[in-house]
């Protein structure tokens, strides 16, 4: 699993770079971008993730 975390989402060069690590990553280990944002961002099998969340979740998907 590859965690991937930023403070807020807020512009898009910021989402655009959070989420642009994971380009050179082709293997198909689960990849998060974890963040205080409330709303879902989740793009290109990227999943995001609220910060409170993720850590009181359970499981990872």
């Amino acid at each position: 699993m590859y965690v991937q975390v930023t403070y807020l989402l807020a512009s898009e060069e910021t989402v655009n770079r959070e989420f642009g690590v994971y380009d050179a990553i082709r293997d198909n280990f689960p990849k998060y971008v974890v963040s205080l944002d409330e709303f879902d961002m989740s793009r290109n099998g990227i999943k995001h993730r609220n910060i409170r969340d993720f850590l009181l979740s359970d499981k990872w998907d």
